[in-house]
C-alpha cells in the first residue's frame, strides 16, 4: 500500500506533493454578516495548514466551507468570481505560499445560483473554476454545471480535477476525469453521516476503476440542525484507504502523493488496466480490441433521449418535496 509521508510531515520524493484535506466547521450562514464570519474562518485555517504542515503544497476545503447547508439563495450572499470572498482566498493563498481549493455559491444570470468550485496556486490566482454538475437533488436547488469537469496542472505539474459531492456517486464521473488525464481528483462534500458508506464504497471504487488518486473531504461539526461528518479520506489508485478523517471540525489530514504514480500504472498494467480496456474490449482476442460504443444509455444520452426501463414510474422529478418550487427555467449551455 502506498505510504502517506508520515500523514503529510515528510517527502520521499522530488516529485512528490503534499495535499491537505480540512474538515472544516459547518456554520449556519443566512446573512452577509454570517458570510463574512464564514469566510474568515476558512482564511485562518488557510494560515493554520502552513503551520501546521511546512511542506503542504495544497489546502482542500468542503463544499459549503461558507455558505454552510441552508441552501439559501438569496442574493446578498451569493458570491462572483470577482467579489469579496474570492479575493479573500486569493490573498490567503498567496500570503501563506499555498494553493486552496474553496467552494462559493455564485450568482447566475440565467437563474438559480451555480454552486461552484475554484482551485487558486500559492501566487494568489484562480487556477481552476467547476460548477457542480449533479447537485443532490431534490434537495439542492443549484443550476446544472453546464461547463464540464475541466482539468488543471496542480503543483509540481500534476494533472488534477475538481468534483464536487453528488457528483462522485457518479462513475462516469470519476472517468471522464481520468480519460481526460487526471492523476488526482478532488472531491469536496457536505454530506452528513447517512452518506457515510457510499462516500467510503464511491471513493474507493472511483479510484480503483481509473487507477486515479481520490482526495476527498466533507464538512464537519454542527449547525444546530444539521451534523458534517468530516470524513477526509485519500485513496490509492489501487482503490486502498492511505489515509482516513475522522469527524472532528477543523482537523486537516494530510498525504503525501508521488506525481507520475497513477500514470505509471495506467502505462503498465495488464490485468485490471481498467480505464483503457474500457474502449479496447477484449484485445486478446481481436486487434485493438472492440472500439465500439455497446451501451444503450451512452447512445440514448447522447441522442437526447435518455429514459431508464420503468422512468415513468419515477415519483420525485422536482425539488418541491424539499419546498423548492417547481423549476420553470430551461437548462442552457453558457
Amino acid at each position: 500500500m502506498s505510504g502517506s509521508g508520515l500523514g503529510g510531515l515528510n517527502k520521499s520524493s522530488l516529485d512528490s506533493i503534499v495535499i491537505g484535506l480540512c474538515q472544516s466547521q459547518l456554520f449556519d450562514v443566512r446573512t452577509p454578516e454570517q458570510l463574512k464570519h464564514a469566510v474568515d474562518h476558512v482564511v485562518a485555517l488557510v494560515k493554520k495548514a502552513r503551520k501546521g504542515y511546512a511542506l503542504m503544497d495544497f489546502i482542500v476545503f468542503p463544499e459549503y466551507c461558507i455558505h454552510g447547508l441552508t441552501m439559501s439563495v438569496e442574493d446578498s450572499i451569493m458570491c462572483t468570481l470577482d467579489g469579496p470572498e474570492v479575493q479573500a482566498f486569493k490573498t490567503a493563498c498567496q500570503e501563506s505560499q499555498i494553493w486552496g481549493c474553496f467552494s462559493i455559491m455564485e450568482r447566475n444570470e440565467l437563474g438559480m445560483p451555480w454552486n461552484t468550485g475554484i482551485v487558486i496556486n500559492a501566487d494568489g490566482e484562480l487556477v481552476n473554476y467547476y460548477r457542480k454538475m449533479h447537485p443532490w437533488i431534490p434537495v439542492e436547488p443549484w443550476y446544472p454545471g453546464n461547463r464540464g469537469i475541466p482539468m488543471f496542472t496542480g503543483p509540481n505539474g500534476i494533472t488534477m480535477a475538481h468534483i464536487i459531492c453528488h457528483d462522485g456517486q457518479f462513475p462516469e464521473m470519476a472517468h471522464e476525469c481520468a480519460y481526460k488525464g487526471a492523476e488526482v481528483m478532488i472531491r469536496t462534500a457536505g454530506y452528513t453521516s447517512p452518506i457515510k458508506q457510499s462516500w467510503e464504497i464511491t471513493n474507493r471504487a472511483n479510484s480503483f476503476s481509473n487507477l486515479m488518486w481520490t482526495c476527498s473531504v466533507a464538512l464537519a461539526g454542527s449547525d444546530g440542525t444539521f451534523n458534517s461528518m468530516g470524513e477526509a479520506m485519500f485513496c490509492n489508485p489501487e482503490g486502498e484507504i492511505v489515509r482516513h478523517g475522522n469527524g472532528n471540525a477543523d482537523e486537516i489530514f494530510a498525504c503525501e502523493i508521488r506525481k507520475g504514480d497513477a500514470l505509471a500504472k495506467r502505462q503498465l498494467w495488464g490485468v485490471e488496466n481498467n480505464l483503457y480496456q474500457f474502449g479496447h474490449r477484449g484485445y486478446s482476442a481481436v486487434a485493438g480490441g472492440a472500439t465500439d460504443c455497446p451501451y444503450t444509455y451512452m447512445q440514448d444520452l447522447v441522442a437526447g433521449k435518455y429514459k431508464q426501463d420503468g422512468e415513468e414510474h419515477v415519483k420525485v422529478t422536482d425539488g418541491t418535496s424539499c419546498g423548492i418550487p417547481k423549476p420553470t427555467a430551461v437548462y442552457e449551455i453558457n
